[in-house]
């Protein structure tokens, strides 16, 4: 049932316990640090609600009333079951502040996320995170389920039930093998050709197979052709694509090791640049806390000190 009003905040009650131990208004109120015309008129406040007198004042100090030292000792109770209630509270959330469930598409997981982790740690020592990974619509169904505290995700929609803040960009690169015909060209391929080429590509669920859709759609293609090949995994498309299968669309972030070495070959792309947005992710209406907040602030700068390729 609702609490009457006079009981609704116990601090004037706590402020009473320190005038009854301390002897004075007036070091009871140095010791709340408010002045002590503050604490009489919280004091007279809470006697005109109780309707009796709590204390007798005199220049030497402050005593209680019969009436007040009833008060006392059920205010006593009160307040001490309130801080008790405060302790549990703050050792509950000291409890969650020591782990944090993460669920992350496979590029954050792969390339983002570890230095990211690296960073929390140097925050929070005694952290333990439990990483899952997944493709985009995987994660989400983690953080909705309450699997994960927080994820990252990959694609250009968020599910209801999440709220989601960008932490970082990425750009998507056209990828084949050195004997490919399209390595020689020196044109870029257009959006439409792209579009209906069968590509080397991941699971329709996955973010950046979703990304790369969402890009071609805003320039005016169609669907996509039926894959050539699909890959659950990032590695298995960049293993097929070195082979001779096909073209490939990959995160930029996913290929600097076999473009640098020459085992893939990035076509340029006449038009727009393949751009994505990757987004943390989080409970609907619920606030981050502790190391999810710090995850989120080291994502960040994170971002804004780093360029990713362009």
């Amino acid at each position: 049932m609702p609490l009457p009003p006079v009981v609704r905040d116990l601090s004037t009650f706590d402020l009473l316990l320190s005038v009854v131990r301390l002897g004075s208004v007036g070091r009871a109120a140095a010791e709340h640090r408010i002045s002590q015309p503050a604490a009489s008129a919280r004091l007279r406040q809470l006697e005109r609600q109780l309707g009796v007198a709590l204390l007798h004042r005199t220049p030497r100090g402050s005593t209680l009333t019969e009436a007040g030292a009833l008060v006392v000792d059920w205010a006593r109770s009160a307040v001490d079951a309130a801080a008790e209630l405060a302790a549990g509270a703050a050792a509950l959330r000291a409890g969650a502040d020591s782990r944090l469930a993460v669920a992350a598409s496979q590029t954050v997981a792969e390339y983002l996320l570890p230095g990211w982790l690296v960073a929390l740690r140097r925050v929070h020592s005694e952290l333990a995170v439990a990483l899952r990974a997944g493709n985009s619509t995987q994660v989400a169904a983690a953080v909705l389920g309450g699997e994960a505290g927080v994820g990252f995700v990959e694609g250009p929609d968020v599910p209801a039930g999440l709220q989601a803040e960008v932490v970082a960009e990425d750009r998507l690169v056209v990828l084949v093998a050195p004997g490919h015909a399209w390595a020689r060209r020196r044109r870029g391929v257009a959006a439409d050709e792209l579009a209906a080429t069968p590509l080397v590509a991941r699971e329709a669920e996955s973010g950046t197979r979703r990304a790369l859709e969402a890009a071609l759609r805003d320039q005016g293609c169609g669907l996509l052709a039926v894959p050539m090949l699909e890959c659950s995994s990032t590695t298995a498309i960049k293993h097929a694509v070195a082979a001779g299968s096909g073209p490939a669309v990959l995160s930029s972030l996913a290929v600097t090791g076999e473009l640098a070495s020459g085992a893939l070959v990035e076509v340029p792309v006449s038009g727009p640049p393949l751009r994505r947005s990757l987004r943390m992710v989080w409970p609907a209406g619920g606030q981050l806390t502790g190391p999810a907040r710090d995850l989120r602030g080291i994502a960040r700068r994170s971002q804004s000190q780093t360029t990713l390729e362009q």
